[in-house]
């Protein structure tokens, strides 16, 4: 079994001008960021621009790289920001394009819905559950999402989300809990309005 690169390793290698290193670096890290990013937007298209948009900024960064931090952490950091920036701009774009053009004229309908798409976590059957859950994601406040989405989608660990975030545990523990308690309200609405 071939050995996996330190990343560290691999950032002084990019530094020293190695694109083979750069390559390298992508190809070990890119689902990580490219899950994070579908976790915020929920788009492929969508979340593949923020994936770039992430190595880009992190090659124009490279030289700003705490050495003492982790790599994943700083990848996961650049994308929670991108992905956050991303939807920002995606919100303000939707509110100028809500009141210049409400309704298509033909159809009636209100235009610019957002495409889903289902994280590749989430199992076929499970998809249409995963879409309510996700939209109840997006409602929380930006704290409360990026600290659920770091645990509850892409697994880590309270102490490493507290670093992605670069807030305490003790905060990430309370983002949680509120992000749960919102969750719960939501869904338990969503639940009692199907039930015949």
């Amino acid at each position: 079994m071939p050995q996996v690169p330190d990343l560290t390793v691999l950032l002084n290698a990019i530094g020293q001008g190695d694109e083979g290193a750069f390559r390298q670096l992508y190809d070990l890290t890119k689902g990580r960021v490219y899950n994070t990013a579908l976790g915020y937007v929920r788009n492929r298209e969508d979340a593949e621009e923020i994936t770039q948009d992430v190595y880009i900024e992190a090659f124009r960064s490279l030289g700003t790289f705490n050495r003492e931090a982790s790599v994943t952490t700083w990848l996961y950091r650049i994308t929670v920001n991108k992905s956050i920036d991303f939807v920002r701009h995606q919100q303000r774009q939707k509110r100028f394009a809500f009141l210049t053009s409400l309704f298509n004229p033909k159809t009636g309908a209100v235009e610019h819905d957002a495409t889903e798409a289902v994280h590749p976590g989430v199992l076929l059957e499970h998809q249409e559950n995963a879409q309510i859950l996700f939209r109840a994601i997006d409602k929380l406040a930006d704290k409360q999402k990026t600290a659920y989405i770091l645990t509850r989608v892409e697994g880590l660990n309270n102490m490493e989300a507290a670093a992605v975030m670069n807030i305490t545990v003790g905060a990430v523990e309370s983002l949680l809990q509120r992000a749960n308690a919102t969750l719960k309200k939501q869904l338990a609405n969503w639940y009692n309005s199907i039930r015949p």
